[in-house]
């Protein structure tokens, strides 16, 4: 029996909805995961990147790793990069090693880059509109800008979030991604045009990309 094929790059993510839009992106740029042996792993929460990502390295040693995360929990990500051996100096950015921070988070981001109209139309498609329309008439939301009311409305339900996500990157154009999927893609393209490419980082003595 064959032994089964070895992760060349981890793309390692807060929860299901960052894995679902990053799928979506590497569908988006024609990167095959698969081919390619890049695994893209949900966390289950900034605060398991430590676990998740210490596991990996003992798993697959020499192995690529990068990421997305909010900007608001840095400190997690800094501190999960130096679990392993990569720390980096408090005046470098988690970009260095290819981890790329959203201001809010990866729903923020994509509404911001499509605008509300676009954003709209997608929950028309996926029948979800009238349901955005109540949600807007309630006492507490009624006031708010429409992107926090969309933005909120996204959260509201797991799946939902989840399903959307990954339909907003799918309606993007390239030109229109939003920066930190800008720069993930840049590392995917890496991983998928060269044999074991490195989508980061400086696990060991490593240089970064």
């Amino acid at each position: 029996m064959g032994t089964a094929p070895t992760t060349r790059t981890l793309v390692l993510v807060e929860g299901d909805s960052d894995a679902g839009a990053v799928r979506a992106l590497a569908d988006l740029i024609g990167c095959d995961l698969d081919l390619h042996r890049i695994r893209i792993s949900s966390a289950g929460g900034v605060t398991n990147f430590s676990k998740v990502l210490a596991e990996f390295v003992g798993a697959h040693p020499g192995a690529a790793f990068c990421g997305l995360y909010d900007v608001a929990d840095e400190w997690h990500v800094r501190r999960a990069l130096a679990s392993v051996g990569s720390p980096i100096a408090a005046h470098e950015s988690p970009e260095s090693v290819g981890f790329f921070a959203c201001v809010a988070d990866i729903e923020d981001e994509l509404i911001r880059a499509l605008g509300t109209d676009a954003v709209e139309r997608v929950l028309e498609a996926q029948g979800e509109l009238s349901s955005f329309r109540r949600f807007q008439a309630m006492p507490r939301y009624r006031n708010a800008p429409v992107h926090d009311q969309v933005h909120r409305f996204l959260g509201t339900r797991a799946t939902r979030k989840i399903r959307c996500a990954q339909r907003l990157v799918e309606v993007l154009e390239l030109t229109r991604l939003p920066r930190p999927l800008t720069l993930l893609a840049a590392r995917l393209r890496e991983a998928c045009s060269l044999p074991g490419a490195r989508a980061s980082s400086r696990q060991g003595d490593l240089d970064p990309l």
